[in-house]
């Protein structure tokens, strides 16, 4: 079963969290989720999931970004959510559909626990202009039945940005520390406002 709007709602602060919450984004049976206004591009011509991929940060600014076609864009919720004794699910709007900007290529299931912001992996069948804040994905939410079992993610569990791929740590990677640094210092440098 889906919850509906009202039932949402009423689940905030028990086993549901969405933060900031705004009624004006609540729908019959979903919630909108905005867009933050940084994207991530991979930088690589061709993606290895045994390694880390440098990418280079974007951000979008108030007038408008056009995102081109073949080209991959990773974005964020401006929404913090955190979901217990339900699985969050995640999919694109609509009226975004209809403009031929997929919102996720195939990652709009979530686990029962998860908390964090949403990565979006982003996608245009042609040049589409998007912009900050715009209400760009809803959320809802299954019942689940059995036992749960609480969801640990040392990837993305607890997220405050834009999550690359980390498949790399689940394919034998995991012990190599100094691709790990390497990884984590391009994060770090690519957070740091340009001056």
């Amino acid at each position: 079963m889906i919850l509906s709007g009202s039932e949402i709602k009423a689940q905030l602060g028990k086993n549901l969290s969405i933060t900031p919450f705004s009624e004006d984004q609540l729908n019959p049976n979903s919630y909108n989720l905005r867009l933050h206004n940084e994207l991530l591009v991979y930088e690589e011509i061709i993606l290895d999931m045994r390694r880390p991929s440098r990418f280079r940060r974007l951000t979008i600014p108030e007038d408008g970004l056009v995102l081109q076609p073949n080209q991959l864009y990773l974005g964020r919720t401006i929404e913090q959510t955190e979901t217990h004794n339900h699985v969050p699910m995640l999919e694109g709007r609509s009226s975004i559909g209809r403009l031929g900007l997929f919102v996720h290529v195939t990652a709009g299931f979530g686990d029962v626990g998860f908390c964090g912001h949403w990565t979006l992996e982003m996608f245009a069948v042609q040049p589409v202009r998007i912009y900050p804040g715009v209400q760009v994905c809803q959320i809802f939410y299954h019942t689940i039945d059995g036992e749960v079992t609480k969801y640990e993610s040392s990837k993305y569990q607890h997220n405050t940005d834009i999550q690359p791929s980390m498949l790399f740590r689940e394919l034998g990677l995991r012990d190599d520390r100094q691709l790990q640094l390497d990884f984590e210092e391009q994060a770090a440098a690519a957070a740091e406002p340009a001056g």
